[in-house]
């Protein structure tokens, strides 16, 4: 997931993919030009503390305009700041008790100038909101280490992840990738990425658990590399799953990078699956990230 950290030098900020972090320097980007992006990747905090600062800041300054007017509002005690405040959140929010209501020319246009503004800024903060719940999550686990043991007398490269809604994702897709350094003919090191085959990238019906298998064979980017190669050649692995959630009737995606550091060899994943003596089918995951010798 990418999260975007502001450095104290200017126009630098650091850029975090997975478990990496990269430096950017000397790009400006206005705060304007893609606020919408900004509130959509934005925390839920975040996103509601700044909903509440534009609120109080728009309020603050049309309470301030029918300050300076003379009378524009009825049943404004002694002409008080705070009275002409109150009036503006229920003017901005279109609210409108009745007990204060504009009575000059001067009132009634700033009441209009608000009344648009607060349509306008709730139909934006509406759609904003319904966006960031309509959007599609996937809520797959997927497993802390990585791990290449003997399978079947070859050796594997195995992913496990799992389905934490335990609804059914239908058509689901997995593609396993690796990021690794190589040097090209002129001496250069350059950053190349590469797709690793799968032995089955394809489930019907994801549900409960799924293990993704590639075979270090000489037709991988990985052959004959051990935990030193991978380290020199500073791999990552990426996992790309996506599906049809048949609950909210969207197409789903989930990410996961591992670093070389998390890849555990002459390791295999603990069993999860358990059927019981009834013919139910018990799984513990409490055990889904642990990995045994072998």
């Amino acid at each position: 997931m990418m999260s975007r950290l502001k450095d104290r030098r200017s126009n630098t900020s650091i850029v975090r993919l997975g478990d990496r972090e990269i430096i950017a320097e000397g790009l400006r980007l206005n705060f304007w030009a893609d606020i919408s992006h900004r509130c959509m990747t934005a925390s839920w905090p975040a996103f509601i503390a700044g909903a509440a600062l534009v609120f109080v800041i728009f309020n603050t300054i049309f309470g301030f305009l029918y300050w300076l007017g003379d009378n524009p509002v009825s049943n404004v005690k002694h002409s008080d700041y705070i009275d002409y405040l109150y009036f503006s959140i229920e003017t901005l929010s279109t609210a409108g008790y009745g007990d204060m209501h504009p009575q000059t020319h001067y009132g009634h246009f700033i009441a209009t100038v608000e009344l648009f503004t607060g349509i306008f800024s709730m139909s934006v903060m509406t759609g904003l909101i319904f966006a960031r719940f309509s959007r599609p999550r996937a809520r797959l686990l997927f497993v802390d280490n990585p791990v290449i043991s003997t399978r079947e007398g070859k050796p594997t490269l195995m992913v496990r992840l799992a389905n934490e809604r335990h609804n059914v994702i239908g058509n689901a897709t997995a593609r396993l990738w690796v990021i690794k350094n190589i040097v090209n003919r002129d001496g250069e090191v350059l950053r190349r990425f590469s797709e690793l085959f799968l032995e089955k990238s394809e489930h019907p019906a994801l549900a409960l658990t799924w293990t993704l298998f590639h075979v270090l064979d000489d037709n991988s980017p990985l052959y004959g590399l051990d935990a030193e190669g991978m380290k020199a050649a500073s791999v990552s692995l990426v996992v790309v799953v996506s599906g049809y959630d048949v609950v909210a009737a969207q197409t789903i995606h989930a990410r996961k990078t591992y670093d070389h550091s998390k890849i555990r060899f002459g390791q295999r994943y603990a069993d999860i699956l358990e059927e019981l003596d009834d013919g139910r089918v018990r799984i513990d995951y409490g055990r889904f990230h642990d990995t045994l010798d072998g």
